[in-house]
């Protein structure tokens, strides 16, 4: 008796085991390896282990989707509606986040559709374009950028300060200025470009031994740290 096989029963046969295997075996490759050059070449107060482990879970399922997509339109309007149940309430702190996020997507998806050589293209140029961008520092205006921060007795002389930050510093901007809550004192805050033959212990030094500055703090903001 001849058995027959059903169209649908056919159609879910897109992927054999063999291509599944490779294919997952890819994705997951890709996905640990956006985040080993994510993790190395963040820079930052922003970054999150949650996030990096993303990329993995990322580049995997939708891998993963795609096999299940197959050619199948119906099957991808169903995984369409499935997927808007979920909402995403996480911001991204940093913007580059994003072009992770779908590098992970894009290769994940090649990676399901067994397109290994796009795959693989895709992640060394991707690869080799974040080394670059990360070993010449592109995009950034300031080769040394800090936020200085200090507090300033009200009925002492300005002048000592705002000389030795001259001294110190090639560049200098007044960001903020708040008053303590007896009046007595100003909380200062300056984004500063330190002078290349002095150090940034010097500085803080030099605004310690000021009678009338106190609470000195020096922050790294080449990065885009926010004050």
């Amino acid at each position: 008796m001849e058995q027959v096989i059903s169209p649908v029963a056919t159609e879910l046969l897109t992927y054999s085991v063999t291509e599944m295997t490779v294919n997952v075996l890819l994705a997951l490759c890709i996905g640990f390896w956006l985040a080993f050059i994510y993790q190395f070449t963040h820079k930052g107060l922003s970054y999150s282990q949650s996030f990096t482990q993303t990329l993995i879970f990322v580049t995997l399922i939708v891998a993963v989707v795609m096999m299940v997509i197959g050619g199948s339109l119906a099957r991808a309007f169903a995984l369409v509606g499935a997927m808007s149940i979920i909402r995403f309430r996480t911001v991204l702190k940093d913007t580059k986040d994003l072009s992770y996020v779908f590098g992970a997507l894009a290769l994940g998806m090649a990676a399901g559709t067994s397109n290994y050589f796009l795959a693989v293209l895709g992640t060394f140029f991707m690869t080799v374009l974040v080394f670059v961008l990360n070993v010449t520092n592109f995009g950034s205006v300031y080769k040394s950028e800090f936020i200085l921060r200090f507090r300033f007795n009200q009925n002492g002389d300005s002048g000592a300060f705002l000389s030795a930050i001259k001294e110190f510093c090639k560049r200098s901007n007044l960001l903020h200025i708040e008053p303590s809550g007896d009046g007595n004192s100003l909380m200062q805050t300056y984004d500063i470009a330190m002078r290349d033959d002095v150090s940034h212990s010097s500085l803080i030094e030099r605004l310690d031994s000021i009678p009338d500055v106190s609470e000195v703090v020096l922050i790294a903001s080449k990065n885009d740290v926010d004050y």
